[in-house]
């Protein structure tokens, strides 16, 4: 019998109810409860609800009838954030059955956005970065156990990202101060072991084997990620990588127990002494993983960690490899070299390789003013260009090997000893002041130093915008007063599928080992040309009267010299560069200059002020440039390309209570001055924090402010080259006299644009800073805590001040802070 033969008052066998009502059928509730329950084991549905009411109540209670309602949901209020913002939604469920699952998706706007536990009743995400208010649309289902499902929705309103927290006051606590709602861990300390089986660290100065634990001085690092297992690059990874860091300088007394031994020109210096000073600098890198509770751990028995010191071998490539300029009693062929030293800011290629940049390399080495003898005229140019003279900084060429063999100390003297060059080391500065690139996936592969780029007192390498078809660059400053902006830009255009490469050095070689060498001119109407440091141009000849040059290897070993035949601006000391991942612009931070690098009637347009910033209670003058600026760039026809440029001025350095009309020409507030900026980074672009209008992050190195605050990291949201105006100030130099000067100064900051994010332990330096790839999380350097002090009498107790009250002989170290927002939002925003 079917239902469809049914009349109305007919018989029924009792397959089928003959009820009219809407009661479920006997079938129907048999069904209903098979298929949710799966109690039954055999027989069929008929029988099974035949059982009776007792076999029914075991399930529950609960009424399958009819009636049965779809659950009650909230998919809760409409809201309004930022980009960068963590956004958690939250829904609300019932039925009078019970709820069996819950679900999110977006319906509508623009991005997508990735929901974590989309199945849970409060999933979050990060907001996206817009240009413009964006609305998405979510929607929030329920279903019960009986299949029912019920939807609502909710929208969050996406405003463009802002500086999202309250700016840290200036102070000289001996602690790394943050904002409210931020966390700060401490790793990568100096000393901590790198390598297996290395022990802890004393921090006594006893400890020994800095070949195997972090160096001292910590400055620039970056974060490479890797895969969730193995040793595999994944450079989308926030969880697991690379910390790969440099190793500056060293606090000298604190390394050794009561100081070091000897540190006079006339020496000798002990050998274990030096050994562990030298092995403190160099190059580091640490395997580093996040945890459930959201703490950083580093993995001690990684193969990848590594540390890079001034003993490891290296290699030389580009156009100046086997030049005669480098060939030394060590390297006789010119080709090869050992370590890297008095690394300072750094840079990095999309093929996976870290690049460090030798700074002030030239103090390391002894050589007397006696050693003149058998020099040419060009070397001794030379030498004195770079500033090759003295007893060197640690009087490391004094040391007596136990090993007579050994020539690790006697390469620290450049004195011309021997019949040639290959039998002493008179060319070894030549082998120092270079981009070094290295591979820190593959601890096999020698890093190569590229000639390339040039010799020069490296401060920064950042790459600019990587576009296929066009030809990459890096861009490079010099630290020293009065030198130079550099630009490197490649012979070889980009191919995206070598970002990806298998050999990422041989992709070095394609990219790094041939282009041409720029320096950079900055013209008063506030244009600017690219000169190129190639033999036979520009006077970069033979016959130049300031350095007769040989060749192009001998360009790029003397960059310097070259630099000053073609007329590059002189610079008040030019350091980290950086480059906005949106518009390409190219930011380059001048520290500061002094009364004879900068004198009253020797500013210039890109240079522009000389004035008095009184130091300490005693109000020591201190004229010149002492606060420095941060000036930027866009290339003509925004392609790496360029040869020719636009520049402003985008932030002048100066205490609140500067003269607003001549010195504080930023108009900076409490929350925003600063001096002597350093450290220079944008946000990556794989985060809000480097889309659309990115975050630039400025750190110091100062000594002009250290007696109103410690250094500090700001952060800011810069506009364009262009959006302020032309400006004519008046210094004032001593006993009164005025000189005015013409400049370039951009849009002036605001609360929203600018303020100051973070305030350092004492004596100490800002540098170094990078984050993973989703922004929320970010490592900074503190270098040289307590740098003042000796081992008896320490100056700052940082890191161990950090977590409380440190015993008064607690020695400092320089350490990485690892700071995160305590609800997981994206840093700084």
């Amino acid at each position: 019998m079917t239902e469809q033969s049914l009349t109305p008052f007919g018989y029924s066998d009792g397959d089928i109810d003959t009820n009219r009502s809407t009661a479920i059928t006997l079938n129907e509730l048999a069904d209903q409860r098979l298929s949710r329950r799966n109690m039954l084991r055999g027989g069929g549905a008929l029988i099974a609800a035949t059982l009776g009411s007792s076999l029914l109540a075991a399930c529950d209670n609960q009424d399958f009838g009819p009636n049965d309602s779809a659950p009650t949901v909230d998919a809760g209020a409409a809201a309004t954030v930022s980009g960068g913002r963590l956004v958690t939604l939250s829904g609300t469920a019932s039925d009078d059955r019970a709820v069996g699952a819950v679900s999110w998706t977006q319906t509508a706007g623009t991005p997508s956005v990735t929901l974590t536990n989309a199945s849970s009743l409060k999933p979050t995400f990060i907001a996206p970065a817009v240009s413009a208010a964006t609305t998405l649309t979510f929607q929030f289902t329920a279903i019960d156990d009986t299949g029912h499902s019920t939807s609502a929705t909710t929208s969050v309103t996406i405003n463009p990202a802002a500086l999202g927290f309250t700016a840290v006051a200036k102070n000289k606590l001996d602690v790394v101060t943050v904002p409210t709602g931020y966390k700060v861990q401490v790793i990568n300390r100096t000393g901590d072991p790198v390598l297996a089986g290395v022990p802890a660290y004393k921090n006594d100065g006893s400890d020994t084997n800095f070949a195997g634990r972090i160096g001292d001085h910590g400055d620039a690092l970056y974060w490479y990620g890797l895969a969730a297992t193995g040793t595999t690059r994944d450079a989308t990874s926030s969880t697991r990588g690379l910390l790969v860091q440099n190793h500056e300088n060293i606090n000298i007394q604190y390394l050794h127990p009561a100081g070091p031994t000897n540190n006079t020109t006339a020496g000798p210096r002990p050998e274990a002494e030096a050994i562990k000073e030298i092995e403190c600098h160099g190059v580091s890198v640490t395997e580093y993983s996040v945890t459930a509770n959201g703490s950083w751990t580093f993995n001690q028995a990684s193969t990848l960690n590594r540390r890079i010191t001034p003993n490891t071998p290296m290699a030389f490539s580009g156009p100046a490899k086997g030049s005669d300029l480098l060939k030394t009693a060590y390297s006789t062929d010119g080709t090869t070299g050992r370590g890297t030293i008095n690394n300072c800011a750094n840079g990095t290629t999309p093929w996976g390789t870290a690049i460090t940049c030798e700074e002030n390399w030239a103090g390391y080495f002894r050589r007397p003013s006696a050693d003149v003898a058998g020099r040419s005229a060009k070397e001794l140019t030379a030498l004195n260009r770079y500033g090759v003279t003295g007893n060197g900084n640690f009087s490391w060429a004094t040391v007596v090997p136990a090993d007579a063999t050994s020539t690790i100390f006697r390469r620290w003297n450049a004195s011309a000893s021997g019949a040639s060059a290959t039998a002493d080391f008179r060319n070894e500065p030549n082998q120092l002041g270079w981009i070094v690139e290295i591979d820190p996936y593959d601890a096999t592969k020698t890093p190569r130093k590229r000639t390339a780029l040039g010799r020069l007192g490296h401060e920064g390498c950042w790459p600019g915008a990587f576009v296929a078809g066009k030809k990459p660059a890096w861009y490079m400053g010099d630290n020293s007063r009065r030198e130079y902006l550099y630009k490197f830009v490649s012979a070889t255009a980009w191919a995206e599928a070598d970002a990806t490469a298998a050999d990422r050095l041989a992709t070095g070689d394609k990219y790094l080992d041939n282009g041409t060498l720029y320096v950079a001119k900055f013209n008063a109407d506030g244009s600017g040309q690219w000169l190129p440091l190639v033999f036979g141009q520009n006077g970069v000849t033979s016959t130049a009267a300031v350095y007769p040059f040989a060749d192009q290897a001998d360009v790029l070993v003397n960059a310097r010299l070259a630099a000053d035949v073609v007329g590059a601006t002189p610079m008040d000391r030019p350091e980290w560069t950086a480059v906005n991942p949106v518009t390409g612009e190219v930011y380059l931070t001048l520290t500061n200059n002094n009364a004879a690098g900068r004198p009253l009637n020797g500013t210039d347009a890109a240079n522009p002020r000389h004035y008095n910033d009184p130091f300490g209670a005693a109000a020591t003058p201190s004229y010149g440039n002492p606060n420095g600026h941060i000036i930027r760039l866009k290339e003509a026809g925004n392609t790496t390309e360029a040869t020719a440029f636009t520049w402003d001025i985008y932030l002048f350095g100066a205490g609140a209570d500067l003269d607003p009309a001549n010195i504080n020409l930023s108009g900076l507030t409490a929350d925003q001055d600063f001096s002597s900026p350093d450290g220079l980074y944008f946000s990556r672009p794989t985060n809000p924090a480097g889309q659309v209008k990115p975050l630039l992050w400025i750190e110091t190195d100062d000594g002009a402010y250290t007696d109103v605050t410690n250094c500090m990291l700001l952060a800011a949201m810069p506009g364009s080259v262009g959006d302020g105006g032309t400006r004519t100030i008046t210094n004032t130099g001593t006993g009164g006299a005025t000189a005015t000067q013409a400049t370039r100064i951009g849009a002036a900051p605001t609360a929203a644009t600018l303020k100051r994010f973070l305030v350092g332990p004492v004596e100490c330096e800002i540098t170094g800073i990078d984050s993973t790839p989703d922004g929320r999380t970010l490592f900074v350097g503190i270098q040289h805590p307590g740098e003042g002090g000796s081992a008896a009498a320490p100056t700052s107790h940082w890191p161990d001040s950090q977590t409380g009250a440190a015993a008064a002989t607690v020695r400092p170290r320089s350490a990485v802070v690892v700071i995160t927002k305590e609800d997981g939002g994206v840093v700084g925003l």
